[in-house]
């Protein structure tokens, strides 16, 4: 995976609050650490970042350049983001050095198609490996073309890069392959579902119900309280 470079600002603010108007304007607050040096916490150009990561994924490599004169090679060991806006709230960045070996979590990909009538479940969807710091991976590719329902993909099954080795048990499942089930077991299944649906909505019934009786016996409360008053 090609590098990408970015620049970054030195970051004197922290907390909560210092990390909020970090990101008003626009930034991503990170930290830098590893190889026994001092954490040096950093802010990142977020759409910058964002595209680097849309890009090349999770374990994408940045040349980093902060305005002080600092000069880093980081790959990313955990990212937070916003659950509902889906933007970036911190960056951990692992110092690494060219000809390093580091072990990262590569996507899956499966390639090709199984045999008629029959489904996919996936077991994992990353492979643990340890790779070049400057040669992860973006991901790995296993093939389920023709697979009949029975067969199990395992870690060892999955093709890897030159210099790219499992750091996990190769007999991890990957993907199992299972016969898709037929009109009448669906059928039969139906009543299952239709009374899950019913308990289900029930339950949200005294939720609502319960949220309604609440603001009227608050305000039957005050009132109580004002007479005696």
């Amino acid at each position: 995976m090609s590098e990408v470079k970015i620049s970054a600002e030195p970051r004197t603010e922290f907390g909560k609050g210092g990390a909020r108007r970090t990101r008003r304007a626009g930034k991503v607050p990170a930290v830098l650490y590893g190889h026994g040096e001092k954490p040096k916490h950093i802010a990142l150009p977020a759409r910058e970042f964002a595209a680097a990561i849309r890009k090349g994924g999770a374990n994408q490599l940045f040349a980093i350049e902060v305005s002080d004169g600092t000069q880093a090679l980081a790959l990313p060991k955990a990212i937070q983001r916003d659950p509902i806006k889906d933007t970036f709230e911190h960056v951990d960045l692992l110092l690494v050095r060219r000809g390093e070996k580091v072990t990262v979590d590569v996507p899956v990909q499966l390639t090709g198609e199984a045999a008629k009538d029959t489904l996919i479940v996936h077991d994992h969807d990353t492979l643990s490996v340890t790779a070049d710091a400057t040669k992860v991976p973006d991901h790995l590719e296993a093939s389920i073309e023709g697979a009949e329902a029975g067969v199990q993909v395992t870690a060892g099954d999955v093709a890897l890069p030159a210099g790219v080795e499992l750091a996990i048990d190769p007999e991890l499942p990957v993907a199992t392959v299972t016969a898709a089930p037929t009109a009448e077991q669906l059928e039969a299944t139906l009543p299952e579902v239709e009374e899950a649906a019913e308990e289900a909505e029930a339950e949200v019934g005294e939720v609502t119900e319960g949220a309604e009786e609440a603001p009227a016996a608050e305000g039957e409360e005050n009132a109580e309280a004002r007479t005696e008053a």
